[in-house]
């Protein structure tokens, strides 16, 4: 057998030299044979080792036999039906190449989103302490919404993973879109639902007019975009940034996400702006309504006039004192109202945990209240009460009824020894 660079040679001189296959024959020192063999074939002379018989050879009718009757039969139980006694490699590895030919085949199938179809969503816990004042920090969820068809993100930090912060999330988000996607996709996190949703997220649902799809427990395959889209956060975002507190880094995810979106996706191989109009248009309308306060409960006032949200208490005007009111909670403020829809406490919200936030009005004109009660007599206090509320009449009894009634004389039930 020749070299690759005399087989080279030998085309060269024929071809471009002219030179009969005899003088190439003497030129080269080789039979004239070979080369006209060389001439012959148009490639390159390769070395193969004559094929060897394999010990797998003499039962491989058996596993054929085999493997037609039952195709996932695996390795271990086919040596034991043919009595293999010898290495389990070549064994394996001739079953791997027959077994195909037996066994269906099972093509993988491709998720194709539709526009508009949907949208995953999930909280991402960055690494990173954020500043949450009173010398607290903290490590805030982040809302990640990630629509199907274009591959657009968005995202912003809430206060908790609580139901209300969740919607209201939510709304903030799709506001910013401008467009509600058919479905989101959600796995059982609490605060939206574990096997159904929540009763206030189903309400919200209705409101958007939008499916919320529940994954089934221990499946993050049926929400990989969004996976991948915390992946993407943490690991091109995060690094190297400093936040000063939660509004900071709400506000450097936002100018972020813009770049972010306009790269080249290298799934879709386009930008995810570039799809986003196709995306938003087959989207359903955001509702036209006030963006709503989705944290709401009422109680009524007592004397220490402060109420509580989450784990923080937050003063309210103390002449609100024993009148029902309602609190409404979002992600930036506190709201109190009164039952005639009088604004009674307004708080930005706080972020950090078991504080007690006071309005100095709210403290001047309990300390005016308390000076002012301290000042009027008792008899006026009681005075002012009776005048307050309604006269009810009591039956007057004669005294010496209770004497009779205790054995304190005689007529009552029993008579006093001694």
């Amino acid at each position: 057998m020749i070299l690759v660079e005399d087989w080279a040679e030998i085309r060269r001189l024929h071809r471009a030299e002219q030179m009969p296959i005899r003088a190439i024959a003497r030129h080269l020192g080789i039979s004239k044979n070979t080369v006209k063999r060389a001439l012959a074939s148009d490639r390159p002379p390769q070395y193969q080792r004559p094929a060897k018989g394999s010990a797998v050879d003499a039962v491989e009718t058996q596993i054929r036999e085999l493997l037609r009757e039952t195709p996932t039969m695996p390795a271990t139980v086919i040596a034991e039906r043919i009595g293999w006694e010898r290495g389990m490699t070549i064994l394996k590895d001739r079953i791997r190449e027959l077994r195909p030919a037996y066994v269906p085949v099972d093509p993988v199938s491709r998720t194709v989103y539709r526009p508009g179809e949907l949208a995953q969503c999930d909280l991402w816990f960055p690494d990173a302490d954020i500043p949450l004042g009173y010398g607290q920090s903290g490590r805030p969820p982040v809302l990640v919404m990630v629509s199907g068809y274009s591959r657009v993100i968005t995202a912003r930090m809430l206060p908790s993973r609580r139901t209300g912060d969740l919607i209201d999330g939510h709304w903030r988000l799709l506001t910013e879109w401008g467009a509600v996607p058919r479905t989101l996709v959600w796995d059982n996190e609490a605060g939206v639902g574990r096997g159904r949703p929540t009763s206030e997220f189903a309400a919200f649902a209705g409101l958007l007019a939008t499916k919320i799809y529940l994954c089934r427990p221990r499946d993050p395959e049926a929400k990989g975009l969004v996976e991948r889209a915390n992946g993407y956060l943490e690991t091109s975002f995060l690094p190297g940034r400093h936040f000063s507190g939660p509004d900071d880094f709400n506000t450097q995810l936002q100018t972020w996400l813009k770049v972010a979106n306009r790269r080249v996706h290298r799934t879709l191989g386009a930008r995810p702006a570039d799809r986003w109009e196709a995306d938003r248009a087959q989207m359903l309308t955001l509702p036209a309504v006030d963006p709503p306060t989705w944290w709401r409960f009422s109680a009524r006032l007592g004397r220490d006039h402060y109420v509580r949200v989450d784990t923080c208490d937050y003063s309210v005007d103390p002449a609100a004192i024993g009148h029902q009111v309602t609190v409404l909670t979002d992600n930036e403020q506190v709201i109190v109202l009164t039952s005639g829809g009088e604004i009674v406490a307004q708080h930005a919200r706080c972020w950090a945990r078991h504080q007690t936030l006071t309005d100095p009005e709210h403290a001047e004109a309990g300390q005016a209240m308390r000076q002012e009660a301290r000042r009027r007599p008792t008899g006026q206090i009681h005075a002012a009460g009776a005048a307050s509320s309604p006269l009810v009449e009591v039956e007057q009894r004669e005294l010496g009824s209770y004497d009779r009634l205790f054995t304190v004389i005689d007529g009552g039930e029993g008579k006093e020894a001694g």
